[in-house]
Order: C-alpha cells, then structure tokens, then sequence
C-alpha cells in the first residue's frame, strides 16, 4: 500500500465535483503563457478525472495579490493555453468561492472542466482560514492535490480542504512522492548529493540534513568557495561567504562523524570578469590568482564528480557547478549532468533532480528528460530534502 491517497485508492469519480488544485504559476508575457510546462504536467490528471466523467473543477493561485482582487493576477488569460493543452473547452469562472463560482459549478456537466479564479485573491487562503476553506469544499465531493510546487504551503486550497473532503494525490504529485521517496526515503545505495549554487547561507538546513542521509556529497558552485575558505585556500574576489567558514567547518566535521564524503572542487576555472567568454584559466583551487573569481569547475573535479557517480545507485542533484549561464563556465554542470544521465539511461543509476537553477541547468544541458525524474518545484524540492515535513503532503497521507 502507498504511504499516500492516490486517485487509486479514490473509487468512481462518475458524476462526482472533483476540486483539482494544480499549479498554473506559469511565465506570462503580454497575457500570453510563455513556459507551459506545469499546464503540460497537469494535463493527464485533468484527462483522467474528466474521463471518468467527473465535473472537474480547478483551483490554482497566481502571483502574489495579497488577498486582494488584482486584475494582472487573474487567472483567465491562463484558460486559452490550458484548453489548448488539454484539447477541449475550460470553462472560468470570476470567483473561486460564492454565488459566481457555484453558479459556474452548477452549469457542468460530466466531464467538463471548470477553472475558478485565483484562490489568492482571497486573504483567507494563505491563512489557512476555515470558513475559506469550507466555502471552497462547497463546490465539491472529492478533493484531489496535483500541486506539490505548493506543498510546502499550509493553504486553505493546499491543506485546509484535505481535510473537509475525501483527498487524494493526483498523479504528478504521486509521481514526484514517488522519486521523492527513491531519492533519499528508501533509495539504493550508495546514494550521492550533488548541491550546488551561489550561497551556503541559503543551503545550511539541507547540506545538514543530506550529511547525515547520504554517502557521499558534491559542493560546487559559488558555495564550495566558502568550504575551500574554511580549509584555508584563497579564492581571490570569488564569490564567498567568509562570515560562514564556522558553518562549512561543522558541516564537513559532521559528514566525517557520518561517514559521507565530501566532495570539494580540485580545480577551478577562473576569470577576472564576469561575463561570456572572458579570458579565463583552469588552476588549482590553491592557487587561484587574487585577481581572479572561480566561474567552474575544472576538469580534474569534474572527472572525481563523475567516478564517484559511476560509484552510485542513486542520485539526488540540487543547484549548478558553476555559473552556467555563462559560456564556457557552463562545462562542468553539463558535462556531470550528461554523465548522470547516461548511467540513468543504462539503468545503472536513479536519478532525482529539482529546485530553483536545476531545472534550467538540465535543459540546458539537454538532458532534463533523460533523469528518472526532474521536479519542476522550487520550495517544496528544497523543504523536503531539508528533511521538513509538507503540511499539503502530510495531509494525503493514508491512514494506517
């Protein structure tokens, strides 16, 4: 049995008002959606539910309006994009509780989707308010998470009506508790973290948690500089949180009484500039000119990354290796993310990836569809590699 109510566990959903939260948080451009990935993740749930026959009724928020009404943060420019996707019409609603949205829900028939108006429009949502949450468990019979990107939120449409409606998780959300659970729950071992990115003072939680997790532990990025200040090297004008050299100290003491090794760059690739292709050279990370700011990781680092990933069976990788935005300073985080998805692609390797850069590193890399499986959520990716527990999560969970 899973850990989590899925749509399996859910019976017929026939003739049933199934309040489907997803995440449409989508770029827009000019009231055009400019990204659709999370429509496009979302779409086979919304098929599976309208299938069965349900009246599937959307909830979803949009920006930050702060409980109040704000026309840029309206979510109907969203429907043309999402009917498109979906290829049938979605109906919207104005409102997403009262008389406008129960008129909307009333007029559905099996199999139709409705769409509601921004949940956050009302302050009663981020509070998690009660009665909010009871006015938007009237317009339905079944409520259905989709939206772990939102998870880590104890809202009234995330966690409040998990409670007021039989809940289930919808199948990205099942599929992403499922790599979740692979990735650092119950993985195979041995299981390598790849952390990167600018700053530690973001990242403290999760490189305590993942030490105490994982076997071994890359740190690359702007991030490593600290733990190479903290060891003593200079790093010239790299970025480098100096006031946190205490704090990479514990963390590598606390990785040693764990028995996970860490993985620190050997070489770098550095630059006077920040910028594409300035004038840049590949030294060793104890020799870095004081002029200079490490932009990458250099070869040698890249082959200890990659060996020590041949030495896994389970990958969990957060944040780039390098500034790889920037050509050439791009080439260790493709270089180990092409190699991470070979060994995936060879069944040697699962592979879990997300959070904030990640996602764009990947792409760029051209391997994001080539891992087990890339979250496309920021916040709640981190959280629970943080070892935090998410209150739209937790509220799925089946009971025992």
């Amino acid at each position: 049995m899973s850990a989590f109510r899925t749509l399996d566990d859910a019976g017929s959903l026939k003739g049933r008002r199934v309040l489907l939260r997803v995440d449409l948080n989508v770029p827009m451009e000019n009231g055009r959606v400019t990204d659709a990935t999370r429509i496009d993740r979302v779409v086979p749930t919304i098929r599976e539910i309208a299938e069965q026959g349900a009246k599937v009724i959307l909830l979803a928020h949009f920006g930050r309006p702060k409980g109040k009404r704000e026309p840029k943060d309206s979510l109907e420019p969203v429907v043309p994009a999402l009917g498109s996707a979906l290829g049938r019409t979605v109906a919207f609603a104005p409102d997403c509780v009262g008389d406008e949205a129960a008129k909307a829900v009333a007029a559905l028939r099996d199999g139709d989707v409705l769409l509601l108006e921004n949940t956050r429009f009302h302050a009663g949502e981020e509070k998690n308010d009660a009665a909010f949450s009871d006015a938007l468990a009237a317009n339905g019979d079944v409520y259905v998470n989709e939206a772990f990107s939102a998870a880590h939120r104890a809202h009234a449409s995330t966690e409040g009506l998990a409670h007021r409606l039989p809940a289930y998780a919808g199948r990205e959300m099942q599929a992403e508790l499922e790599a979740l659970t692979k990735g650092l729950e119950s993985p195979q071992r041995p299981v390598i973290a790849l952390v990167g990115g600018a700053k530690v003072s973001s990242k403290i939680d999760l490189l305590e948690n993942l030490v105490a997790k994982v076997d071994m532990l890359v740190i690359g990025g702007g991030m490593a500089n600290t733990f190479l200040h903290a060891q003593g090297k200079s790093v010239g004008k790299s970025l480098c949180e100096k006031d946190l050299a205490e704090t990479a100290t514990r963390i590598l003491a606390a990785a040693e009484r764990a028995g996970c090794r860490i993985i620190l760059p050997v070489d770098a690739v550095a630059a006077a500039e920040f910028k594409a292709h300035a004038t840049h050279e590949t030294v060793p990370v104890d020799a870095v000119p004081d002029s200079s700011m490490i932009l990458d990781a250099g070869p040698q680092s890249v082959a200890e990354i990659n060996a020590a990933i041949d030495g896994a069976k389970t990958l969990v990788w957060n944040g780039p290796l390098g500034a790889f935005e920037l050509a050439p300073f791009d080439a260790a985080t493709v270089a180990a993310a092409r190699h991470a998805a070979a060994r995936t692609k060879d069944g040697r390797l699962v592979s879990v990836a997300g959070g904030g850069d990640t996602v764009a590193a990947l792409n760029h890399a051209g391997v994001a569809d080539e891992f087990t499986y890339v979250s496309t959520a920021g916040g709640a990716f981190l959280e629970w590699l943080e070892g935090k527990a998410l209150p739209g999560v937790e509220a799925l969970r089946a009971q025992s």
